[in-house]
Formats: structure tokens, C-alpha cells, sequence
């Protein structure tokens, strides 16, 4: 690598500070159009897999619509896509989370260092003052939720009641990985948009970028091989010994619902540590194992309803063990044998 070791945990820069859009064409056309048409939906739910630039489509949404606020103005209607000038003042306000006129609601490190499970509802009160303000910024309002998947009954609600009744000139962003799970009265409300997992080719351009390496890097061609279509899986992936990490935990899950207690214990001494890219690595395998087997028993519902059940009531468990794992420095190794645990019982 180029420009960062492979032995360091690499990150991407927030979406709000991401100017380039790889793929995701057809859904940057369908948001371009119907606000060019001038009576754009007030909710969009942006859905598809972790990883693949949602969240960076919508702040590319929100930046356009802030800095052309009159939709049938000659810039908008010239416009090839969402994209403006990096230098435009907009541009740098939101990527410095100064932009009066832009709200976000996502899970953020609270005051004792702490990184919560959910989006309080506390947060999403933040919409009443923000969309009843006239004096912040004229034109626009736009809120992006980061994502929706992680708010709370509570939260869910309070949300729902904003998007019931939305201002003039308000425009919801809702990013999501998991659709099905959301209340039916929220989906309800929104026009829904699908983002695709992005190509190989496009993984490792986009993830040259984010982490300032060569595109031609034989380590990162390997992770975005292994990405299935996510930038955020092949940094992951690229981060200290997380390509590793994940190899052994796909051969492990493939040996279920019988695996050696020897593996285990040594896989869990791998993710022994404070490297979150090994940890997010473990957990995101975990995940696209058991979504596999979920959509394979789907092929064949009716006979599988009982298995499909217990698969989304564990996948529930583990995500929820993951996400305290993390936010409370949690050891790893009871994570590792909680997780094969649940899944050995789920598969047998």
C-alpha cells in the first residue's frame, strides 16, 4: 500500500465529507429527476446493503437541493447529476455539520465516551424545532436518518409523526439496510429507492479513495473480492489482520452446526484486543452467512418457516451482542462462543 500500512485499522471519511459517487447511477437519476419535476416525494427510504454508499447518496441529495433550492431553476434543469462544486459553500458546510438547513439523526458517542445501541428518541425530537425554524436558512429542509434500522420503538414513533405531517419544503433521507423490519407505516410514507451493491471494479476505485491507496494494491483487489458489493466491508476487511479474521471465521461457519471448541477458542484469541476492523470484520461474516441461509430457505418458504424464524430471531441476538460488545469494550471471546452457539442450535 501506497499511502497507509496494512497493519492499521483504515476508515472512511464521514458520507457528509464524501463528494464522489461510484455507481448507483439509475438511483442518482431517479432522485435528480423527481425533484427536476418539481414535486418530489417529501420521504425517500434508501435501502440496500450495509456498505454500498447510501447514506453517501443522500448527503449528495441533500448538498444539491441546499445549494439549488428553486427546482425549476436553470441549474437544476441542466443538471447531469447531484454533484456540486467541492469549493461551494454549501459543500463545506455540510461536511463540517454546519449547514442550518440539514439535520441528521444518527447514533453518536454520548457524553461518558459511550457509543448507544439505538437513536433516542430525544434525537428524533430534534425534527419539531428544526422543521418549525424559519429563521436558520431559507428555503429547504432536509433530514437524513443514519439509520433508521437503529432506532427504538420510542423513536420510531416520534419520527412517524413527523413524516404524517411533513413542512412545505422538508425532505426525508431515511437510510436503510433491513427494510422488512421497519414499521409498515413508515414504509408507507416513503417513495422507496433500492441501491444495488456496487461491482467489483467500483469497490476498488471507491476504496482506493476512501483510504488513499493504490488502486492496484493486490491486498485490496482480495478484500474487494470478498465485499460482495460494500466499500465499508473491503475497509473493513483491509484494516490490520481483518481479511485473515474473516477467512477463518467463513471456514468456521461452514462447519456448523459441528465445530471444533479448539477453532473457537483460538478464533476468539484473534479477536482479542481494541481493533474494531477485526471485530467488524467477525460480526459482518456472522451476518452474510446467515443472510445466506435466509434467503436460501426463502427459495423454499413453506417448508423452511420454522428454520427462517429461529435464523432472523438469532440474527436479532447477535447484532444486538455485537453492538454491546462495542459500545461497552466488552471481551470478545464470550461473543465468539455466544454466536456459534446460537447458530449451531438454529441450524440443527
Amino acid at each position: 500500500m501506497s499511502a497507509k500500512s496494512s497493519d492499521a485499522t483504515v476508515s472512511a471519511p464521514h458520507p457528509r465529507e464524501t463528494m464522489a459517487l461510484f455507481g448507483h447511477h439509475d438511483a442518482e437519476q431517479a432522485l435528480l429527476s423527481a425533484y427536476r419535476g418539481g414535486r418530489i416525494a417529501h420521504a425517500w427510504l434508501m435501502s440496500g446493503a450495509q456498505g454500498i454508499g447510501k447514506a453517501t447518496l443522500a448527503y449528495r441529495m441533500a448538498r444539491f437541493v441546499l445549494a439549488h433550492p428553486d427546482p425549476l431553476s436553470g441549474p437544476v434543469q441542466a443538471a447531469a447529476t447531484l454533484g456540486i462544486d467541492p469549493s461551494h459553500p454549501v459543500a463545506r458546510q455540510v461536511a463540517s455539520g454546519a449547514h442550518g438547513g440539514l439535520l441528521t439523526l444518527e447514533r453518536t458517542v454520548n457524553e461518558k465516551g459511550v457509543m448507544p445501541t439505538f437513536i433516542a428518541v430525544g434525537e428524533v425530537r430534534k425534527t419539531v424545532p428544526f422543521f418549525g425554524s424559519t429563521a436558520a436558512v431559507d428555503g429547504w429542509r432536509v433530514c437524513i436518518v443514519d439509520t433508521v434500522d437503529e432506532m427504538n420503538a420510542n423513536s420510531a414513533n416520534a419520527l412517524l409523526k413527523v413524516l404524517e405531517e411533513p413542512p412545505q419544503r422538508s425532505l426525508f433521507l431515511l437510510v436503510t439496510h433491513a427494510p422488512a423490519r421497519l414499521l409498515p407505516t413508515i414504509q408507507s410514507r416513503c417513495r422507496k429507492l433500492t441501491l444495488r451493491p456496487l461491482a467489483i471494479d467500483d469497490v476498488v476505485h471507491a476504496t482506493a479513495q476512501a483510504a488513499e491507496i493504490d488502486a492496484d494494491d493486490p491486498l485490496l483487489e482480495q478484500a474487494a473480492q470478498a465485499a460482495e458489493g460494500s466499500v465499508s466491508r473491503a475497509l473493513n476487511l483491509l484494516g490490520g489482520g481483518a481479511l485473515k479474521l474473516h477467512q477463518r471465521t467463513a471456514a468456521l461457519l461452514d462447519t456448523l452446526p459441528h465445530v471444533d471448541p479448539r477453532e473457537l477458542h483460538a478464533l476468539g484469541d484473534a479477536l482479542g484486543g481494541s481493533d474494531r476492523a477485526v471485530l467488524n470484520a467477525f460480526v459482518d461474516s456472522v451476518d452474510r452467512w446467515i443472510g445466506e441461509k435466509m434467503r436460501a430457505d426463502d427459495a423454499n418458504a413453506n417448508a423452511n418457516l420454522p428454520r427462517l424464524a429461529r435464523l432472523a430471531e438469532v440474527w436479532e441476538k447477535i447484532n444486538r451482542a455485537a453492538r454491546e460488545t462495542e459500545s461497552y469494550n466488552l471481551e470478545r471471546k464470550p461473543l465468539v462462543f455466544s454466536v456459534f452457539g446460537l447458530l449451531a442450535e438454529a441450524t440443527r
